[in-house]
């Protein structure tokens, strides 16, 4: 299993505000053009929502059906493929004050399922991964990156 783990700083924004606007996936799209399409349900009683994605990644279009798990006292959320074309897709996001303003760190681990091809499709999608979740933190909180790091991993 790949994993990314991703570090911004949001400068000048409190923690509630940052997680407001990183809790909107609706709006990413607006950001990145690999997004093509993010529709979130209604809240469950719980509070949770399952949203449904499209990306375009390698010519073609990903798509995936998510549990989104939000603790807005924590300043946390967490992610987790309900189906579609990751064999598995889960992380999520943390922010905490730092410096006057937000620190982000979106975590996540992913496997294509396509063990054959690992080699050569994981690096490309931790890239993507990576590149767009970057153009979404500045898009939305004007984040700037100051860490990035990855690992592959057998899990």
């Amino acid at each position: 299993m790949r994993h990314v783990a991703l570090h911004a700083l949001a400068a000048g924004l409190a923690p509630a505000e940052v997680y407001r606007r990183i809790s909107d996936f609706g709006r990413y799209p607006e950001y990145s053009d690999t997004f093509r399409e993010v529709r979130v349900e209604p809240p469950q009683p719980d509070g949770s929502t399952v949203s449904d994605w499209t990306v375009e990644f390698r010519g073609g279009l990903m798509r995936w059906r998510e549990r989104d798990t939000y603790s807005p006292q924590t300043h946390t959320l967490t992610f987790e493929q309900l189906s579609g074309d990751f064999q598995t897709f889960e992380g999520g996001w943390r922010c905490e004050a730092r410096d006057g303003g937000t620190l982000i760190v979106f975590t996540a681990s992913f496997d294509l399922g396509i063990p054959s091809l690992a080699e050569i499709l994981d690096p490309v999608a931790e890239s993507t991964v990576r590149t767009n979740i970057a153009r979404i933190l500045k898009g939305l909180v004007d984040a700037e990156v100051i860490d990035e790091c990855a690992a592959a991993a057998r899990g």
